[in-house]
């Protein structure tokens, strides 16, 4: 007997419905055993059979790394790096996407094929000549030499995407803030910027990630403990003989707040920008 229309829908519902349950499950399940593992010794870690809930949680491994000045120097050198490169990369990528939205000037596609190709670029194979430029400019294990570098890797995206959105933005806006003897200056930080808030949002969040995250330059290009970011300080609670399993899994959870506030926050103008940015180029 075929199946009727309705029988389908609920056979299709039900699929869709297993799908994300399996999902979200395959998703969330790494992530709630490190959360659990946190609250463990590195013996409870490994008992068998494993569980995911323990009858006794220990604080040892958060008490640990708040207490350990090299680790709390740790989170404030990302904190610094990740804050200056987003403020930085926004600024430079405003001004510069209104420059691409808004006016032609001779070399206008060469530029833009420069920032694309440098978007497509490995970042693994500047590793090398970015080394021996930051020993040669003296800002080896400095933050300037952390935030230029993690800025060569976030303006291209955030040009591309703020230049998106400017051109979702009509020009006629522009137009009314000169009538009335105002400048471009004017109509780009006293007009476009408020109204783009979403598109701000998006690259600004993206720029933090990244910055935040970024692990191999922040290895090489540092050298000294107290320049470490928070992905080296999790890669030095990994001992020769001994992994601290629980303020690794401690540590990581703490790396990812940041970055799950910002998005539980402004999720709406995330989203937005992005979709925004994408519609006309």
């Amino acid at each position: 007997m075929a199946m009727t229309t309705l029988t389908r829908t609920r056979v299709a519902r039900t699929g869709v419905f297993v799908g994300l349950v399996l999902g979200a499950v395959f998703a969330a399940g790494p992530v709630l055993w490190m959360l659990s593992s946190s609250f463990k010794s590195n013996t409870q870690i490994f008992e068998l059979p494993p569980r995911l809930i323990t009858e006794t949680f220990s604080f040892d491994a958060y008490v640990q790394i708040f207490t350990t000045p090299e680790t709390v120097r740790f989170f404030i050198n990302s904190y610094v790096v990740a804050g200056a490169v987003t403020v930085l990369t926004l600024l430079v990528a405003i001004q510069a996407a209104y420059a691409f939205s808004r006016f032609e000037f001779r070399g206008k596609r060469i530029v833009n094929v420069i920032i694309v190709s440098v978007q497509a670029v490995p970042p693994i194979t500047l590793l090398i000549p970015y080394f021996g430029l930051m020993v040669t400019l003296g800002l080896y294990n400095t933050y300037p030499g952390l935030i230029l570098t993690y800025m060569v890797f976030t303006l291209p995206y955030a040009i591309i995407m703020m230049t998106g959105y400017f051109n979702t933005l009509p020009k006629e806006l522009d137009e009314a803030v000169r009538v009335d003897g105002a400048g471009s200056f004017t109509a780009l930080w006293r007009v476009l910027v408020p109204i783009s808030i979403p598109g701000i949002v998006s690259v600004g969040i993206y720029t933090f990630m990244i910055a935040w995250n970024e692990f191999l330059f922040a290895l090489t290009l540092t050298r000294t403990i107290d320049m470490r970011t928070v992905p080296i300080g999790i890669q030095l609670l990994m001992g020769q003989h001994s992994y601290e399993w629980n303020q690794i899994m401690a540590m990581s959870i703490l790396g990812s707040i940041p970055v799950l506030v910002l998005f539980l926050f402004f999720q709406r103008l995330f989203i937005s920008g992005l979709t925004a940015g994408s519609v006309k180029s």
